[in-house]
């Protein structure tokens, strides 16, 4: 009986005033949400929460690809002034080549502009992150120009999901060899 006179009250104070009192909420074992709607803070749990993702992962993750893939990092970490030119130059054909192919594995580029370089064309917008005009640029921007550079935008991305205790500021562990 004390139920149904408890939803009586509930039906009743929802009905006129559009919410439940305090000693209602008290009696359903309830708490009152904070004034921006959101439930309340959750009680801390025993164990830490998992990391949340930041904005920065997939940007380390990509370079981390490039280091298993290309030895990137490795190549642009060491001084390369005592080799010759044409040392450093098969080196860097490789390094093309296996860098080209990771990024294509996991992004689909197109260009900003697709147009061929070198001829006049017109600007598809005048926002500063789709087009950059260079030279001699008036107070305010003209509609088109010569085309210099296509630009790159990344169409698709597609990166493999980062595993749960993945620490992403490692690019490539270090190797010990067991001999």
């Amino acid at each position: 009986m004390r139920r149904i006179f408890l939803a009586f009250r509930c039906f009743v104070s929802l009905l006129f005033r559009g919410r439940l009192s305090a000693s209602l909420i008290a009696a359903l074992g309830l708490t009152r949400r904070s004034a921006s709607g959101a439930p309340p803070a959750p009680k801390p749990a025993t164990e830490p929460p998992a990391s949340a993702v930041r904005t920065t992962d997939g940007a380390l993750q990509m370079l981390s690809i490039l280091q298993r893939d290309a030895r990137l990092v490795d190549f642009l970490m060491e001084d390369i002034a005592s080799y010759s030119d044409d040392q450093v130059g098969a080196a860097v054909r490789e390094l093309h080549d296996q860098c080209r192919d990771a990024i294509a594995r996991y992004i689909t580029l197109q260009p900003v502009i697709d147009g061929v370089e070198g001829t006049f064309t017109q600007a598809p917008s005048k926002d500063p992150n789709v087009v950059r005009f260079i030279g001699n640029v008036p107070a305010k921007p003209p509609s088109g120009g010569v085309l210099r550079h296509k630009g790159w935008r990344a169409a698709k991305i597609d990166l493999p999901a980062l595993g749960a205790k993945q620490d992403v500021t490692v690019l490539a562990p270090a190797e010990i060899e067991i001999e």
